[in-house]
C-alpha cells in the first residue's frame, strides 16, 4: 500500500490511540486545499487566531489539536509521521523535537530565502533550536525560559546564586515565615530541564558539541549534582518535590506557602488572576547562578513550526509557516497566551512590555540560554537523565557521575530503555 495513498490515511485514523479528528484526512478536490496544523491547544487561542489570520483564498489552515502534555504530543505525532501520514502539513514542534524529526526525515528543511526569512531578527538560541546539521527545519514561533520568582514582602533583594537562595530560605524558616523554594522534581522532562540548566551553569554538558557522545565531565557534573542534592535535602525543598511539576509549583506559590519559585512566565498572569495578595508582592530576577562569577545558562523552551515531509502541499505549507510565526501573531501569542516571542525586537514593543514587565530579564536569559542535546535520540537521553536523578534527595554526587554517564551511554546505544 502506498504511503501516500488515502487507504493508509483511513487506516491510521482507525487507531483509537491517536484520538485525532477525522477531518485531518478530508479531501480538497475542487477547491483550495486545507493545511492541517498539528499543535497543542493553547487556552488563550493564540494558535487558532494565527491560523485564522493566515488562511487565504489559496488555502485554509485548520488546527488539529494535540494534547497539552508534550510527551503525549510527541507520541501521537511520531506514530503518524512514521506511518507516512500525508495529512500532516504543519507541526507545532517542541524545540527538542528538531533533531529527531529531521533525522528521521519527517520534516522538510527550509532553503534559500525561506530559511533566511525564518531566522532573520530571531533570538539566536531560538534559531539554534530549529537547526539540525546546519540546516533550518522550523520557523521559530514562540520561546520560553525560566526566571526566579520571589516574594518582595519576604525578600528585599533577590538572591543571585543557589547558595544565597538557600541561606535566605533558612533565615526565613528561622523567622517562622514562608521559606520554600519551588521547582520541578517529578520524574519527567522538567527534571531533565532542571539538571541541564544547573549542569550548563556549572560549565558542563550532557553530550559533546555534535551530540554524538556522552560528555558529563567529572567536575561540572559533580558540582551540578551537589547543588541539586543540597537543595533537595534542605528544608527549603517541599515535601512534594519528587512529584512536583510546573503547575504544582505555581499553586503552592499562589497559596502563599513559598518564598521562591523557579518557573516560566505563565505564573505572572496566573498570580494576577488567582492570587492578588501574592501578586502585589511578586518579584522576579534572573535564574540563580551556581557560582557568582558565571551567569546561569537556563534551558530554552518554545515552539517551532515545521513542514511535514509527506505533505501534499509543501509550498503552501512553507508560506503558511512564515505567516503563522509573523510579528502580529507573536504579539498575540505573547499577550494572550503567555508565550514569549522569538522576534527579538518585540521585547521593545510597548504592548509586549506591558504584558511582560520582566522583558529585559527574559532577553538577558535568552542571550545566555542553553539547549538540550540536539540528538535524534533525545527522548531516550532525557529518560535516562530523569530516571537516574529521581528522586533528587537520593542523589549521591560522587557515585552518580558515573551512574549518570553509564545511563546516558546506554541511551545513545539504544540499550535498556522502552
Amino acid at each position: 500500500m502506498s504511503p501516500r495513498g488515502r487507504p493508509l490515511c483511513t487506516a491510521i485514523l482507525a487507531l483509537v490511540t491517536l484520538g485525532l479528528s477525522l477531518s485531518a484526512c478530508g479531501g480538497d478536490e475542487g477547491g483550495a486545499p486545507t493545511l492541517n496544523w498539528y499543535v497543542f491547544d493553547e487556552p488563550g487561542g493564540s494558535f487558532t487566531n494565527a491560523a485564522k489570520n493566515c488562511s487565504t483564498d489559496s488555502y485554509d489552515i485548520k488546527v488539529q489539536v494535540l494534547p497539552a502534555d508534550a510527551d503525549q504530543q510527541r507520541e501521537q505525532l511520531v506514530r503518524r509521521l512514521a506511518a507516512g501520514d500525508t495529512s500532516i502539513d504543519l507541526i507545532g514542534m517542541d524545540v527538542i523535537w528538531t533533531a529527531e524529526f529531521a533525522g528521521a526525515e519527517w520534516i522538510l528543511p527550509l532553503e534559500g530565502k525561506a530559511a533566511e526569512a525564518a531566522t532573520k531578527g530571531k533570538l539566536e538560541a531560538a534559531v539554534e533550536s530549529a537547526t539540525y546539521e546546519d540546516e533550518v527545519y522550523g520557523v521559530p514561533f514562540t520561546s520560553n525560559t525560566q526566571l526566579l520568582w520571589y516574594r518582595k514582602d519576604l525578600v528585599k533583594t533577590p538572591p543571585t546564586t543557589w547558595d544565597e537562595m538557600l541561606d535566605m530560605s533558612a533565615k526565613l524558616e528561622q523567622e517562622g515565615k514562608p521559606h520554600l523554594i519551588q521547582t520541578q522534581g517529578q520524574r519527567y522532562e522538567g527534571l531533565t530541564v532542571l539538571f541541564n540548566t544547573v549542569l550548563a551553569s556549572s560549565g558542563g554538558s550532557i553530550l559533546n558539541d555534535d551530540a554524538t557522545k556522552v560528555s558529563l565531565e567529572e567536575e561540572p557534573t559533580r558540582t551540578a549534582l551537589e547543588v541539586l542534592s543540597k537543595y533537595a535535602r534542605s528544608d527549603a525543598a517541599p515535601d512534594t518535590l519528587s512529584t512536583s511539576i510546573e503547575d504544582d509549583n505555581r499553586l503552592s506559590f499562589e497559596a502563599g506557602e513559598s518564598a521562591f519559585m523557579l518557573n516560566y512566565p505563565f505564573v505572572y498572569p496566573s498570580a494576577e488572576a488567582n492570587a492578588p495578595e501574592v501578586f502585589k508582592n511578586l518579584g522576579w530576577a534572573m535564574f540563580p547562578r551556581v557560582t557568582a562569577d558565571e551567569p546561569a545558562h537556563v534551558t530554552l523552551g518554545g515552539v517551532n513550526i515545521g513542514v511535514g515531509a509527506m505533505s501534499k502541499h509543501p509550498d503552501e505549507a512553507f508560506e503558511a509557516a512564515a505567516c503563522l510565526a509573523g510579528e502580529d501573531n507573536q504579539v498575540y501569542a505573547a499577550t494572550n497566551g503567555g508565550l514569549p516571542p522569538t522576534i527579538e525586537s518585540l521585547y521593545s514593543d510597548d504592548t509586549v512590555r506591558e504584558t511582560y514587565p520582566f522583558a529585559d530579564e527574559l532577553v538577558a536569559t535568552f542571550k545566555e540560554a542553553t539547549l538540550r542535546p540536539q540528538t535524534p535520540l533525545y527522548n531516550d537521553v532525557s529518560l535516562a537523565v530523569s530516571g537516574t536523578l529521581h528522586p533528587l534527595e537520593d542523589i549521591d554526587p560522587e557515585a552518580d557521575v558515573d551512574k549518570l554517564r553509564d545511563a546516558v551511554t546506554r541511551a545513545l546505544n539504544g540499550e535498556g530503555l522502552l
